[in-house]
């Protein structure tokens, strides 16, 4: 996180592979008969396609998070080494811009502060990049309202990289569409239904997401599966995302928690002055 990597114009296999995920997770097309199943299955265990009430729930969860924007957001990746950052903010899908505060914990060896702690403070992103603020001294405010008073000068900015918070971020701010998915397509490109979950009271369908492209049923450490994991409820609500990332045993999820009306997004990252 403390990283202020510049990338040098060539696109990294990571990058190449996260930009080809999020073009099929958009709904891209792929070859072959329609995979939903007209009727349900009794047992929830199995994993299978997804019906087409299923791929419709599904292709309606990105209109669903537009829709209710602004919303409340949680999201947590490993760096390796046991290093982990959190951040807790808020999302708006109309403008594709996102605030909150983030939290980095880990070993550092014998340096590591008490408590494990080894970086926090305000983090903006948006669909080209992130920026990094210190806290305002005394302020206990949310952060929307905290980074509202940091001028544009007391942003740090910097592209993405290929680092799990950087893909998480990424992941998280293209998540939201104005218009649902083809839920056809989401069936042929290979969602499927893994199981069900019980998320503070409420029942979620468990699916996996559509195959990255090239990707061949069966095959590969996942048997072809998407890395992507999606916690959908009976209305097409998205509650969870996770996200599986080459080497790494710890997925990046992300948690949605619900509308925040109050929210205003700060105008200073992205302010001309």
């Amino acid at each position: 996180m403390a990283r202020k990597r510049k990338t040098d114009g060539r696109t990294p296999r990571r990058a190449l592979w996260f930009r080809t995920l999020i073009a099929i997770t958009a709904c891209g097309a792929a070859v072959g008969g329609l995979a939903a199943y007209r009727t349900l299955s009794d047992d929830t265990a199995t994993e299978r396609p997804v019906t087409v009430d299923e791929a419709s729930r599904l292709a309606l969860s990105r209109l669903n998070l537009y829709q209710a924007s602004p919303l409340k957001v949680d999201l947590t990746a490993t760096e390796g080494g046991g290093v982990v950052v959190r951040v807790k903010g808020v999302v708006d899908y109309r403008t594709h811009r996102a605030v909150g505060s983030y939290r980095i914990t880990g070993a550092s060896g014998a340096s590591a502060p008490a408590g494990g702690q080894l970086d926090h403070g305000l983090i903006v992103w948006d669909t080209g990049g992130l920026g990094l603020a210190p806290v305002p001294k005394g302020d206990d405010r949310p952060p929307w309202q905290q980074a509202e008073h940091v001028p544009r000068s007391g942003w740090s900015a910097r592209s993405y990289t290929t680092d799990p918070l950087d893909a998480g971020l990424q992941l998280l701010i293209g998540l939201g569409a104005d218009r649902p998915d083809n839920p056809l397509l989401l069936a042929q490109s290979g969602a499927r239904r893994l199981g069900s979950d019980r998320i503070d009271g409420r029942e979620y369908d468990r699916f996996a997401g559509p195959r990255a492209q090239g990707a061949t049923p069966g095959t590969g450490p996942d048997g072809g599966r998407s890395p992507l994991t999606y916690w959908v409820d009976g209305d097409g609500g998205l509650r969870r995302v996770t996200m599986r990332m080459p080497g790494l045993g710890t997925p990046t999820t992300v948690e949605f928690s619900g509308r925040d009306g109050r929210a205003k997004l700060p105008a200073a990252p992205w302010g001309t002055g």
